[in-house]
């Protein structure tokens, strides 16, 4: 409902005020708001924020509040008390909502104590469907996140263009250091020696592959459902001269054929879809060799939940940060041993930052490409995210695994971290292979 039709419908007087969309409150939800308001802020703990509804009331924050929410007009105070979960982020989009101040903090403050869905907002909760993750669902899922164009994250992410978590061997180091730090760090967890076949599932733009190819001397075979990614790629492996031990296929997780010494998959599982945890798992049994090894790379969860119907809606349709153990589900039934278990949660809040500040340097150049809303949407989320790594409400996990009862693996995690050959135990017989 728009400010115009609310007033229209539930002014006594019926008088406006000259702001934009601002309309002057009376009789009950007058006297209501304020209560409302501050029930509202008690349930998040009474956080130094304040809410203004067009200049007529002020509640909560304090003397030196961290953020003020301005709510614009009646029906948008109607909407977020009825379901602030999902509705703070379609009023913040639609202007309807403004926050001066520190975003992040506030969202973060929020984050810290239990969520809460509103009435409405429980109600559609518990209706909720879970979308397809079959081929062509997971293919709709990825094209609904990157249909914006490769334009649209050339202005934000780092030079090689990977969009997942750094790793930062120093809080001051650069977003291009600690992008480039991660893709080593994969790479030694990995134990990579030249000649070795890796597929790596759900590839992005290829700077991992790449990365394994060029300075790993391993050949690789990177699927990926997104075609802009994949046309990129293939344009980034000619152009280093890196086609012939690179292939990007476009091609679902599902089809890899062939065999390999290392499965790789970064920022995948997360789009994977939970009831299909079990096929990754057989996909990976079918293709690592005995003496293989892999390293599955996530966003996650300390307890089950899924994620914000807003950010699935919007953002993410289909996503999933799962827990530890039902990742589980992808190595237990399926005869893969978890070695290590890394959470650089906080290597992925400073990753954001750098991300964010990206994006609203560049942000007159992002509201021409994909329009105001859109950009305040993408804003919006990597604030979230941003704040919800800092609160601890989601995590990054690095679970590095191989086959049970595998001797072929490094001795110590000495290597990880000093780049020193890794000391393998003794391989088991290689079962006869077709190319990878």
């Amino acid at each position: 409902m728009s400010g115009r039709g609310a007033g229209a419908q539930g002014l006594i007087s019926g008088r406006r005020r000259a702001r934009i969309g601002c309309v002057r409150l009376d009789g009950a939800l007058d006297r209501l708001a304020p209560r409302l308001l501050g029930a509202m802020l008690r349930r998040l703990g009474e956080p130094p924020v304040r809410f203004d509804l067009c200049g007529e009331h002020s509640v909560g924050g304090g003397e030196a509040p961290l953020a003020t929410v301005r709510v614009r007009d009646r029906g948008a105070l109607a909407r977020l008390l009825l379901d602030p979960d999902f509705q703070f982020g379609e009023l913040y989009v639609a202007g309807r909502i403004e926050v001066e101040g520190d975003l992040v903090g506030a969202l973060r403050l929020a984050f810290r104590v239990p969520r809460h869905a509103g009435v409405a907002g429980r109600a559609l909760h518990a209706l909720r469907r879970r979308l397809s993750h079959d081929r062509r669902g997971a293919a709709a899922n990825a094209q609904h996140h990157y249909d914006v164009g490769n334009e649209f994250y050339q202005l934000w992410l780092d030079q090689r263009m990977v969009y997942t978590c750094a790793y930062f061997p120093s809080p001051e180091d650069g977003l291009e250091e600690a992008q480039l730090a991660k893709l080593d760090h994969v790479c030694r967890k990995l134990a990579l020696r030249p000649g070795e076949r890796v597929i790596e599932a759900g590839c992005g733009w290829g700077a991992l592959a790449l990365h394994m190819a060029r300075y790993y001397g391993v050949r690789v075979r990177a699927f990926n459902v997104a075609e802009a990614q994949v046309r990129l790629a293939r344009e980034l492996a000619e152009k280093e001269g890196l086609a012939d031990r690179v292939e990007f296929v476009l091609d679902d997780y599902r089809n890899v054929g062939g065999r390999c010494d290392a499965f790789v998959s970064v920022g995948m599982l997360e789009h994977v879809g939970r009831e299909c945890y079990r096929e990754l798992g057989a996909t990976i049994d079918r293709v690592l060799a005995p003496g293989g090894r892999g390293l599955i790379h996530s966003i996650g969860r300390s307890r089950q939940q899924r994620l914000s119907r807003w950010t699935e809606r919007r953002v993410f349709p289909g996503a999933h940060p799962p827990t530890l153990r039902e990742m589980a589900e992808i190595f237990e039934p399926n005869g893969l041993v978890v070695l290590d278990v890394e959470n650089l949660r906080r290597h992925y809040a400073l990753t954001v930052s750098h991300w964010l500040r990206r994006f609203e340097a560049a942000r007159p150049r992002i509201d021409a490409l994909v329009g105001p809303e859109r950009a305040r949407t993408w804003a919006l989320y990597l604030a979230g995210t941003q704040a919800s790594f800092e609160a601890s409400t989601i995590e990054l996990f690095q679970v590095v695994f191989t086959r049970i009862g595998n001797d072929a693996i490094p001795w110590t995690r000495a290597h990880v971290y000093t780049g020193e050959p890794a000391r393998f135990g003794p391989a088991p017989d290689e079962v006869a292979a077709g190319p990878l």
